[in-house]
């Protein structure tokens, strides 16, 4: 793949996509992020460490997808259920080199560090999970107060409780960092959406930037997409099986290597969006009402507002968030008719419908080839999908559908 991208802003523009999963507070990771390089950075650290402080705390939560479980995070200080997103968390980037030194600390990140000291780790390794955690409860402890606008009146609370944890949850030498460093109202005032918003990850890692591979680029839009399909057991898989489909296609219609491999990452980061939409919503098993609907349109749009970000994405980024744009401009986000939307998206739409009705879901059975074959051509009919792009998706409907959903067997035709 020629494409060329920071892998650190791909990085930062995707742990944005994280904070969604808290639909209504959407700045979990950077606080945590911005609080942990503080502390490191009172502590005197390198300039590189605190970096990998920042983006630790920013991606420490990729083990989450669900917004309930977002919710138990923020709202309890000690939750039975934490371990779980740490185990998810460490199994999606290990083996991903440019995070694999995140993977361990991700793991312990809500192990108290009585425990975390006796356990036959890096002791570095030890204070980064242990500083997350640290700094993790200081943000649940102070998120009551970021609506309200009078976190300040509340900071001496919060450094008494995590000073009252020092030696049983948090080691008494980051508590004592995190103490240093909080004194100052300039540490609680960087937390507020102003602050975070000029958060820029040239400002926040030094120079420290590096090109992202074909390989790596495609691996982080399979995490990412595992951490979408893993929102909802109505879609586990879709992202993947749409990315496969798409490029199927795409090579179908004589698209180059280089072509296939942004439409494939295209395809696997199209509902990124979908993480903010609250889980009541995209499980609902019935029919949504117009204002679920309105909620659910919204997706497209936070897929292109984080996409867009990332230099080089900037067409990956138009075609990913036009996935539900209709041939005469009925559809969402930007209302584009077919000769204004690119036929990149085109696609995604095609292969995005195919993936979703052959899939089998948890409510209903995946559709059978002949009726697949009649929906596709009643949409054509119907003017919400073009008919070439259709044909070539029926040309070969048996590897269609394996492209769409692997390892499922083929459906028989319906009596």
């Amino acid at each position: 793949m020629t494409l060329k991208v920071d892998l650190r802003q791909v990085i930062h523009a995707l742990a944005d996509a994280l904070d969604l999963v808290g639909v209504d507070d959407v700045a979990h990771g950077k606080r945590v992020g911005v609080m942990a390089a503080e502390c490191g950075r009172g502590a005197g650290l390198p300039a590189g460490e605190v970096a990998f402080l920042f983006e630790l705390g920013m991606l420490h939560d990729i083990g989450v997808s669900s917004t309930r479980v977002h919710g138990h995070l923020v709202e309890s200080f000690d939750w039975s259920g934490a371990q779980t997103h740490c185990q998810v968390g460490y199994e999606r980037i290990t083996g991903f080199a440019p995070l694999e030194a995140m993977a361990l600390p991700i793991l312990y990140h809500h192990t108290r560090w009585d425990v975390l000291e006796k356990l036959p780790l890096a002791e570095d390794c030890k204070r980064q999970a242990n500083l997350i955690y640290l700094v993790d409860r200081v943000d649940a402890l102070a998120a009551p107060h970021y609506g309200d606008k009078a976190l300040l009146l509340f900071t001496e609370e919060v450094r008494a409780r995590i000073a009252e944890h020092a030696g049983s949850y948090f080691a008494p030498e980051l508590v004592g960092h995190f103490l240093d460093a909080s004194r100052a109202e300039a540490f609680w005032l960087m937390l507020e959406p102003r602050s975070l918003a000029a958060l820029r990850p040239d400002a926040t890692a030094g120079d420290a930037t590096f090109a992202a591979r074909g390989d790596e680029l495609r691996r982080l839009g399979e995490i990412f997409a595992t951490i979408v399909d893993a929102k909802s057991p109505f879609t586990a898989e879709h992202s993947l099986g749409v990315a496969r489909l798409a490029r199927y296609l795409g090579e179908g219609l004589g698209f180059d290597a280089d072509h296939c491999d942004r439409l494939e990452i295209a395809a696997l980061l199209h509902d990124l969006g979908k993480l903010r939409v609250p889980d009541e919503v995209l499980d609902k098993p019935g029919r949504l009402d117009a204002r679920e609907r309105k909620i659910i349109n919204a997706h497209s749009f936070e897929t292109f507002r984080i996409l867009r970000g990332i230099k080089g994405f900037e067409e990956i980024a138009l075609w990913a968030a036009c996935h539900h744009e209709e041939p005469d401009g009925s559809g969402y986000p930007f209302h584009l008719d077919a000769a204004a939307t690119p036929l990149e998206a085109r696609i995604l739409r095609v292969a995005d419908i195919f993936q979703a009705m052959v899939q089998a879901r948890p409510y209903r059975a995946g559709m059978d080839d002949a009726a697949v074959a009649r929906f596709m051509a009643g949409l054509v009919a119907d003017g919400r999908c073009e008919a070439d792009l259709v044909d070539a998706l029926l040309a070969d409907l048996p590897e269609a559908r394996r492209q769409a959903c692997p390892g499922a067997a083929p459906l028989p035709a319906a009596a």
